[in-house]
């Protein structure tokens, strides 16, 4: 039995932009390290991807000086924990530190020079000879575990680490580099614990260069967990040590932001403004603050405020972008049109603000102007497939079949990701049913599915296969549409499919629920009746028809003059 199918609107779908409370900034790469270079971390709260990995720590002069002060002396008594690679437990040992001779200081020093000049393979020999003479001193673990760590045996590495750490348990350097090895294995909970107990540890062992390096490793973990108020204070202990950095004082605003403490963020970024007014991320984080504290005019005023500071056309158009979102927060569409077309015309590679102004322009119902807009957007920006996709949607939503489909086609070509990917799928394979290439829409739509669960892809593509007599692949589609969104279309849809695929009592179901929330659905009461009918309940049929007939539905008015199974 083949029924006709009810083919929904085509909406152009609108993917607003969300406000960007974060602004962006890179994390500096990390090297290892050894005593007379300190290099640096700038881990920030925009940097929500994993951190670089964090630098090994070869040696802190202060500790240097702390050991050999340690081994001219009596050999020392200390508390360990147990061999756990994470923080010390409450199994514990006492092991017996035992200072090196004479003759022994002399082969950690050759060892230690061979290591300086990459001779790893001779410095873990000369390291392994020295532990086995004396195996409870920690400074030939510690060469040895940094030797293994240049020839990639990580696993070695850990293990000497851990022999460190019982011998010096005081030591920083054992919990810190163990949490880098954590790190690059992905045990980021480890590395969080491991970092910690680290910057417990550092201070007074090491110079602020050396401990800004631990903290910040604590705080890219704390950044990962999303651990906000952690963060929140160790950003705090970083600022004391370097208190002129107004790098750490704009990462500890974002924390504090971040952790619902905005307000007290405040007085330390305005004093930021005061000695770099035209800081874009710290005016935009200004802004965000108010707006969270349910003040948008406010918000709105401090962003224009620093657009008088700002002169460069990059850092204008963001700030006035920002405006333009928190205006259509207010809803103010109007004028946030207006200044998301400021934003482009100031940096005309702002891709964000073309698209932000086609869809405000879509959200006031502006199809034409919107249309423009992704126009010179695609001219501004060809080979960015977002900004061909939602080109491709408004053509679509406006029926230009041919230009949709072109378009979400050179989208594919662009190496875009998979929602992009999946979104131009759907427009292509919609754009192609609608001019009847059922088998390519089909194939399209079939590949968007697979990507992401959409009621509005899987509707489509259950159109496809019914207009290919492909009844029950239709109606499996049409069944996964319905449970994401049980819109009138799906049902009637499905309703259709599962009577042509000769499954009338699910049909009969179905259409009795549509009845049920609308009894003035005629073509329900039609498909209803035949479904009916296809079971032998000729009576149950005739009644069905009779409604819709009643109705004005002029099929149903045919059925009922029509004998029975012809």
């Amino acid at each position: 039995m083949h029924c006709p199918l009810v083919a929904p609107h085509v909406r152009a779908t609108r993917w607003l932009l969300t406000v960007a409370l974060l602004s962006s900034a890179s994390a500096s790469a990390q090297t290892l390290i050894d005593t007379s270079a300190a290099v640096g971390i700038q881990n920030t709260l925009n940097n929500v991807a994993a951190p670089s990995p964090v630098p090994f720590i070869q040696r802190a002069n202060t500790v240097v000086q702390t050991v050999q002060s340690q081994q001219a002396q009596a050999a020392a008594q200390v508390t360990t924990p147990s061999s756990s690679v994470s923080s010390p437990s409450t199994a514990t040992r006492t092991v017996t530190v035992m200072p090196l001779t004479a003759q022994q200081q002399a082969a950690l020093t050759a060892a230690q020079a061979s290591f300086k000049a990459g001779n790893y393979a001779l410095a873990r020999t000369q390291y392994e000879a020295l532990i086995a003479q004396n195996y409870n001193n920690p400074e030939p673990h510690f060469g040895l575990a940094m030797t293994l760590l240049s020839l990639k045996d990580e696993k070695g590495a850990t293990f000497e680490l851990g022999q460190f750490r019982l011998l010096a348990p005081e030591r920083f350097e054992g919990p810190y580099n163990l949490g880098v090895i954590a790190t690059r294995a992905g045990r980021y909970a480890d590395a969080l614990s491991l970092y910690a107990e680290a910057a417990k540890l550092v201070p007074g062992q090491a110079g602020p260069e050396l401990q800004v390096q631990v903290w910040n490793a604590l705080a890219g973990e704390q950044l990962r967990k999303a651990d906000y108020a952690g963060l929140t204070t160790t950003l705090g202990a970083l600022q004391a040590l370097k208190p002129d950095d107004l790098d750490i004082q704009f990462r500890l605003a974002q924390a504090q932001f971040m952790s619902n403490q905005g307000a007290q963020a405040l007085p330390s970024l305005y004093a930021l403004l005061q000695k770099q007014p035209a800081r874009t991320e710290a005016i935009r984080l200004l802004a965000d603050i108010y707006a969270a504290q349910g003040l948008p005019e406010r918000a709105i005023r401090e962003l224009d405020a620093g657009l008088t500071q700002v002169k460069a056309g990059r850092d204008r158009a963001a700030l006035l972008l920002h405006k333009a979102n928190l205006l259509a927060l207010t809803g103010d569409t109007k004028n946030a049109v207006f200044s998301a077309q400021a934003a482009h015309l100031q940096d005309r590679s702002n891709v964000d603000a073309w698209l932000r102004e086609g869809q405000l322009r879509l959200q006031r119902s502006d199809r034409a102007g919107a249309l423009k807009v992704f126009q010179g957007a695609v001219q501004a920006a060809p080979r960015d497939a977002k900004v061909r996709v939602e080109l491709a949607s408004l053509q679509l939503a406006l029926k230009q079949y041919p230009q949709a489909a072109q378009n979400a086609a050179v989208a594919l070509t662009l190496r875009p990701d998979a929602a992009t990917q999946a979104r131009a799928q759907y427009v292509q394979g919609v754009a192609l049913y609608q001019r009847q290439q059922y088998a390519q829409a089909r194939t399209l739509l079939n590949s968007s599915a697979l990507a992401v669960r959409n009621a509005d892809v899987t509707l489509w593509l259950g159109l496809a296969n019914y207009a290919l007599k492909d009844y029950a692949g239709a109606a499996a589609a049409l069944t996964e549409s319905m449970k994401l969104n049980p819109t009138l279309t799906v049902r009637q849809n499905l309703a259709s499919a599962l009577l042509a695929a000769a499954r009338y009592s699910e049909a009969e179901g179905i259409l009795q629920g549509i009845v049920k929330d609308n009894a003035k659905n005629s073509d329900a009461w039609y498909f209803l009746g035949l479904s009916q009918r296809a079971q032998l309940r000729e009576e149950d049929a005739r009644k069905s028809f009779k409604v819709a007939a009643n109705l004005g539905n002029t099929r149903a008015q045919q059925a009922l003059v029509q004998e029975p199974g012809k």
